[in-house]
């Protein structure tokens, strides 16, 4: 007996320098309030303590009465929660913990949160997502806000990081749960993990002992052998627990493992040679020893109840998790310590250790979890923060065929999406349609999938299956497989996965697809950022932690950069406090409530992210109306002006085909003899050349009295003599155009020099421009800037590619066409040239708008090309003549002088700039604080005269309200 004593006492001796991570700073205080305890404690609340039994709180009072009598009458020392909600976690735990004696240790498996357990709390990324990330920071962070969630949930101990090396790609149980496939790259993120989840003073466990990633049978069910030899083990498997043993880790958790190099055919977690002889005496880990669960069949077959209990505390463990039967447990125990088995020593040295680590964990001190709030306490801004950075850091391209990504060609290539899967991938296909026209098909028959594929040169696949748990199937079916192969024979594919990486080894041919991609989750996050990294909104920087195929293996990566496109994401992550939009949301549901305009869309952009894009109202004040979308298009008013003529322009000049101090006679020599002659376009621009502001083209072909159209001007009916139209069943006569040009021409000045807004001048500059490159306006701005943009919303005449319902009406017009204008352009003069003009006549979405206004906070660069240079943008950003009191730029609106009224807030730079739109529209950039505003309504429905908007300064309203939420 003695000698059995001795045996079991050896291991307990510290045979190196590894630190005591249970060790508080206040040790002196600490030893002082764990002898006190123990002294007082009787054997039998001694025993208890070893002992956290499973709880649920998800099941009634009278299933958890079982629990509440094992504390009062048995001293239990923990409790495991699994699954329930948190609110009523947190009273079972404060009543539980109203009958201890002493306080309990609350533990959870909360590997990925305590959504792993329970609803309505937070769900953090799998350690697969984690291990493909290069900063470790960022697990850091992920351990952190665990922890804090556990912390505030009343738990203390978050068995948790799992650092199994997972090197079996048919690990039933593993998988997801792991780093990766490198030791060395699991030993850095659990450590990582551990740090954060310890500096917030929750017990991090290293999981699971000595190694379960390489079984393909699962421990739950029956005892999984790992056949390795002793050297590959403690080369391997045992590296990750070494490195979280010296960096301090406060527990370890020992699996049910079959191992016969270290010990032939006895479960690892009741092994005495493995816990105490290579955990405690070789590795001389001095933090608590968890079994894991002593109900699973991989060692509760190997004997009965009681002794699995008592066996699995001799063998060294401090903690016995999930007893079968804890009360006959508790029993055996108590007779193996009558007997000698166990002595006072070894029953101190776990015990002691156990209430060593409930100080730790600030039990000493224990007070009640509060309820207030807790809900959303457990679902944070923060934690949604984090995670935004963690899959854009850790999405990963590993395979990039002909640098196919990012995508660039948005103009030569069509491109569709295909689902894959039993699961929605909404959020792809709709981030995917922010930057490119993407049509979804049907994956259904090879027959009609073909005929559905045929116009488009590319196919974006996305793998989407369940992402409720790390165990759920992953693999792509037997029909997708066959799908996919005949797909890539005759398109280019993007293979996008929200799964497991271990999902491409059932892919034969995988080096035809043109790229894949591995996202490794289905969240919204996920099926979100992998859209921007396709299309170049931000660079993939994540690494394989797995080798996923033969020909795709571990560290696959292919690092690319960003093309500077507009992303989208959270306010935060930009610099923007989201907790002012409220008060967006209330000014425009209050100018929508007042009749100020029927709708309106509003978009704030920050650091090339937008980050509020929200539509409000319907079409028109009918409630039967359509309600608006971020897809519902806007006449854009003058917002055409810096959005369609300027951008040509600014290219003009860069290539040097004009000077600012270039006579509109030179560009247009029908100008030749005119009072127009020698204005400059610099003068023009800057609506300093005493140009009228407008003139009613449309009066001259009306009776004014009758309001009736001239027949000699206007048709009902399309024709060779009326080719234009102007609204529904009006054509114009041809060339009418030479007349409206002709009458600018003839136009008289305004007597002095001095600044008048004018629109005169863009039917100018569009005849030069389209006379320049032989080509309809329309067709030249979509072909030089909106196609390879991916601005597919941006169009002038509409109605040729959305529907009529998809477009906002602007007026019942009672005065000149006689009809609502819904899908024509509102401006009376555009409208007369077809509804295609330099001044007015482009519709749009915010979203798009938003592009072309990044373009030009870029300096002419967006998606990869160099439109122009950035020379050339801060030539046409200038004010030049801001002596006379006239604070225009070329083109570019800019803010009023203090004192005066103007078109922002008074509260922008003064490098800032924009323009306003009749139609109630708006969009302002600004460099200094790299925002973007775009404000879109029909204010002027059901008519123009309608300047409540404007008076009530609606939009500059809402530009102080994102000034004032930027973080400084």
């Amino acid at each position: 007996m003695r000698f059995l004593t001795l045996f079991i006492l050896l291991p307990f001796l510290s045979f190196s320098q590894n630190i005591d991570p249970l060790r508080t700073k206040d040790e002196l205080a600490q030893t002082r309030w764990v002898d006190s305890i123990y002294k007082s404690m009787s054997v039998e609340q001694k025993i208890g303590q070893l002992f956290m039994v499973q709880a649920f709180s998800n099941q009634t009072s009278k299933q958890n009465k079982p629990i509440k009598e094992l504390i009062e009458k048995h001293h239990i020392g923990g409790i495991i929660f699994s699954k329930g909600t948190p609110v009523k976690q947190a009273k079972l735990t404060n009543e539980f913990q109203s009958v201890a004696k002493i306080p309990l240790f609350i533990a959870m498996d909360a590997e990925w949160g305590l959504a792993m357990r329970l609803d309505s709390v937070y769900a953090f990324p799998w350690n697969m997502t984690l291990g493909a990330l290069k900063d470790n920071n960022l697990v850091e962070q992920t351990g952190k806000h665990i922890a804090q969630h556990c912390k505030r949930l009343g738990v203390h101990i978050d068995f948790a990081p799992d650092i199994d090396i997972n090197t079996n790609p048919k690990n039933p149980i593993i998988g997801n749960r792991s780093f990766g496939e490198s030791k060395f790259n699991v030993a850095q993120k659990g450590i990582a993990f551990t740090r954060g989840m310890q500096s917030v003073g929750v017990l991090a466990c290293a999981k699971h002992f000595p190694g379960h990633g390489d079984t393909e049978k699962d421990s739950h069910k029956t005892l999984p052998t790992i056949s390795f030899s002793k050297e590959r083990l403690e080369s391997t498997e045992f590296y990750p627990f070494e490195q979280l043993i010296h960096s301090g880790v406060t527990s370890a958790m020992v699996g049910h493992l079959n191992i016969p190099a270290l010990d032939e055919g006895k479960p690892a977690s009741i092994s005495y040679k493995i816990v105490s002889g290579i955990l405690k005496q070789r590795m001389n880990f001095q933090g608590l020893i968890f079994s894991d669960a002593l109900g699973m069949k991989g060692v509760a077959d190997y004997t009965d109840t009681a002794q699995v209990d008592l066996q699995a505390f001799l063998a060294g463990n401090d903690v016995l998790l999930m007893s079968s039967d804890p009360i006959k447990g508790i029993e055996a125990i108590k007779n193996a310590y009558n007997t000698g088995i166990i002595n006072e020593y070894r029953l101190a040295y776990s015990v002691k250790k156990i209430l060593k680590g409930k100080y730790w964990a600030g039990l000493h001190h224990y007070t009640p979890i509060s309820l207030t709030n807790l809900t959303k306490d457990l679902n944070k801004k923060e934690d949604e923060l984090l995670c935004e950075k963690i899959y854009e850091k850790a999405i990963t391209l590993v395979q990039n065929n002909k640098n196919i990504l990012p995508l660039k060609d948005l103009d030569s290539k069509k491109t569709a999406y295909i689902k894959f899967g039993d699961d929605s991938g909404w959020e792809f296909f709709k981030h995917l349609r922010y930057y490119q026209d993407v049509v979804q098909l049907k994956s259904g028959s090879w027959e009609a999938l073909s005929k559905e594929m045929a116009p488009y040169n590319r196919i974006i696949i996305g793998v989407h299956r369940s992402n409720a748990n790390p165990w759920a199937d992953y693999k792509l079916t037997a029909q997708e497989l066959a799908l996919l192969e005949k797909i890539v024979e005759q398109k280019e594919v993007i293979l996008t996965f929200f799964v497991k990486p271990y999902a491409l080894l059932d892919i034969p041919e995988i080096k035809k697809i043109g790229a894949i991609i591995m996202a490794y989750q289905n969240t919204p996050l996920a099926q979100q950022k992998a859209a921007q990294l396709i299309y170049g909104a931000i660079p993939f920087e994540g690494i394989l932690p797995v080798t996923a195929h033969k020909e795709i293996l571990f560290g696959r990566n292919f690092p690319t950069k960003s093309l500077k496109r507009l992303g989208y994401g959270i306010a935060e992550n930009a610099g923007i406090n989201s907790n002012h939009f409220y008060k967006i949301d209330s000014i425009v549901n209050e100018a929508i409530q007042k009749q100020m305009t029927p709708s309106a869309q509003v978009l704030v952009a920050r650091n090339g992210t937008v980050v509020y894009n929200k539509s409000f109202g319907r079409c028109t004040y009918n409630s039967s109306s359509e309600q608006v979308t971020n897809n519902t298009l806007y006449d854009l008013a003058s917002l055409t002006k810096i959005l369609s003529t300027l951008p040509e322009l600014i290219e003009f000049y860069d290539k040097q085909k004009i000077k600012l101090n270039t006579p509109l006679a030179t560009l247009l020599p029908m100008l030749k003899g005119t009072n127009k002659e020698n204005i400059t376009l610099k003068e023009a621009l800057s609506h300093y050349g005493q140009l009228q502001s407008w003139l009613p083209f449309y009066t001259k072909t009306m009776d004014k009295n009758t309001k009736i159209l001239s027949p000699e001007v206007y048709n009902s009916n399309l024709s060779k003599q009326y080719p234009t139209q102007v609204a529904e069943n009006l054509f114009i006569r041809e060339n009418y155009q030479d007349t409206i040009l002709a009458s600018i021409a003839q136009s008289e000045l305004i007597k002095k020099k001095k600044y008048l807004y004018s629109d005169l001048s863009y039917y100018l500059f569009q005849k030069y421009i389209e006379t320049q490159k032989g080509k309809p306006l329309n067709e030249i701005v979509r072909k030089d800037f909106y196609n390879s943009m991916g601005a597919y919303q941006l169009t002038y005449l509409p109605l040729q590619q959305f529907s009529k319902t998809q477009i906002a009406p602007t007026e019942d017009d009672k005065n000149f066409r006689q009809q609502l204008i819904r899908g024509y352009v509102h401006d009376q003069g555009a409208a007369m040239l077809g509804g295609v003009a330099g001044h007015a006549g482009l519709f749009g979405t915010a979203n798009d708008v938003a592009k072309m206004m990044q373009l030009y906070l870029q300096k002419g660069y967006y998606g990869g090309i160099r439109y122009f240079s950035a020379n050339a943008f801060d030539t046409f950003n200038k004010t030049y003549f801001i002596s006379e009191r006239n604070r225009r730029a070329l083109g570019f609106d800019k803010p009023q002088p203090k004192g005066e009224s103007g078109p922002t807030c008074d509260c922008v730079s003064p490098e800032s700039f924009g323009h306003t739109g009749f139609t109630g529209t708006f969009a302002w950039a600004d460099p200094q604080t790299q925002t973007i505003y775009i404000f879109l309504s029909n204010r002027t429905f059901p008519n123009s005269d309608n300047k409540k908007l404007i008076t009530e300064n609606i939009r500059a309203k809402i530009q102080r309200v994102i000034q004032e939420s930027i973080i400084n």
